[in-house]
């Protein structure tokens, strides 16, 4: 059966996952079809500048050439010899000059349509569409269809009266709003009686409609292949995120466990003690007094283990504001140096320090900098055997204060030197009073040295001593 808090990351793991992904699929969703109306828009406009600038040659070509009789037939025939007049036979065959006559390139896509004034079909290309109704819509703009040629769209201009030369250049400036105003199907009587006639050039949509079919495919297929990526990496990321939250809750649950254990041996050390007294009968007062002394004990040790978290949580809240008070470090290690003298000379441990003459300043706390040292030094002297030597030395390098702690100890495995700087932890976890202490020491200094904008490492072999480093910026 898997751990409940297992279970709890795996469940929050799913829901950020799929948030994630309803939050990336949406706006790759709201992106995808943004970038679709946009193409369609684009190539829409496309089309219609392309019709308009080929309507605009045809117009300004052939304009002049029109005719001013009734019966433009013969004249047509031999403006436009590759469009077929109504009425008359289709010449099927043109030459290679007449194919070209019309300025249209492409003959399968385009189509042409001549009206006179009156809205009756003249002129049309062999390739127009059918069925197409001969009746004149003065619509600018028609999009239509045909049961077998598909999709078409159409525009119409006018065509002046070239009877009218004194007025062809202005005639020719406003034929883009002469268009736009063009009669309309229940106003024929208002045909502005100037003009000779009006011109249909049309082109086929069947490119634009299969170009924005292809477009839909890639829409329908790429989509859900998109959103199934975005899913697989939503849940990649998810547990990349969850990572550190579900590392921070391990840590919080030994942590947790480890304080518990460490308080529980004192509590009840503290308790026995308690209860014995209470048993002892009025002739044993004497033994009243080294129980209350072993209660004393005990309550400093839980004293001193309370006050070493608080210290730890009061440095890790307090993270953000730094201290600004300058204090000299060669008072701080020739003072512990003198202090642990006679430690080190209990346990036949040889002390030296090295402290150079010129002051060295940091800024920062005194008490917590003496904790953060004194700790090193002492953990240096506790793990050092007899006829053993312990090495303190302060210098600078680089504007960094460095206060090193060399001992010939036992040691640390390479293994667990990452691991010392951990609430609780001790290594080959020996949690005897003679080794112990409450394992908090290495931790402080950690937290201490942080605090300072510094850092402490370690470099260790097994059976060859420690090398503590505490570094620390440098004033003056």
């Amino acid at each position: 059966m898997k751990n409940p808090s297992q279970l709890l990351f795996r469940r929050s793991r799913r829901r950020l996952a799929c948030w994630y992904a309803i939050a990336m699929g949406g706006l790759l969703g709201l992106s995808g079809l943004g970038m679709y109306r946009a193409l369609v828009r684009a190539n829409w406009v496309a089309i219609e500048r392309e019709i308009e600038s080929i309507a605009g040659t045809l117009h300004d070509s052939f304009e002049p050439m029109l005719p001013a009789a009734e019966d433009p037939t013969r004249l047509l025939q031999q403006i436009f010899p590759d469009l077929c007049v109504v009425e008359q036979p289709c010449n099927n065959n043109p030459t290679f000059v007449q194919r070209h006559t019309t300025g249209i390139s492409d003959r399968n896509t385009y189509y042409i349509r001549l009206f006179n004034q009156h809205g009756d079909l003249l002129a049309f290309s062999p390739n127009q569409p059918f069925p197409l109704p001969t009746d004149f819509n003065p619509s600018p703009w028609q999009t239509f269809s045909t049961e077998e040629s598909g999709r078409y769209h159409q525009f119409t201009t006018i065509l002046h009266r070239t009877d009218n030369a004194a007025d062809s250049a202005a005639n020719n400036a406003t034929d883009a709003a002469l268009s736009a105003r063009l009669v309309t199907t229940n106003d024929r009587a208002g045909v502005d009686h100037q003009s000779w006639g009006y011109l249909q050039i049309g082109r086929t949509l069947a490119p634009y409609d299969a170009e924005i079919e292809r477009i839909q495919w890639i829409l329908i297929f790429g989509l859900p292949l998109v959103l199934v990526l975005v899913a697989v990496s939503a849940w990649a990321l998810s547990g990349l995120a969850m990572r550190p939250i579900y590392h921070s809750y391990q840590k919080q649950q030994q942590f947790t466990a480890n304080a518990a254990h460490e308080l529980r041996s004192p509590l009840a050390s503290l308790l026995a003690t308690v209860e014995a007294t209470l048993r002892l009968s009025s002739t044993q007062q004497q033994e009243v007094v080294p129980m209350l002394k072993t209660v004393e004990r005990q309550g400093r040790r839980l004293s001193h283990l309370v006050a070493d978290l608080l210290l730890l949580s009061r440095l890790e809240q307090d993270a953000a504001s730094k201290p600004d008070k300058s204090c000299c470090l060669n008072d701080v290690v020739a003072d512990l140096s003198e202090e642990f003298l006679e430690l080190a000379n209990v346990s036949d441990i040889d002390l030296t320090s090295q402290v150079p003459d010129a002051e060295i300043y940091v800024a920062g706390d005194e008490s917590q900098l003496y904790r953060l040292v004194s700790n090193v030094i002492a953990n240096a002297i506790q793990y050092t055997p007899a006829k053993g030597s312990v090495k303190v030395s302060l210098q600078t390098r680089d504007r960094v204060a460095i206060v090193a702690v060399q001992d010939s100890g036992i040691g640390i495995p390479l293994s667990e030197q990452t691991q010392i700087f951990e609430r609780f932890y001790r290594v080959n976890s020996d949690r005897s009073r003679k080794t112990g202490g409450t394992g908090l020491g290495l931790a402080i200094s950690q937290a201490i040295a942080r605090y300072h904008d510094g850092k402490i490492t370690v470099n260790s072999n097994l059976g060859q001593g420690s090398l503590f480093t505490i570094y620390l910026p440098y004033l003056c």
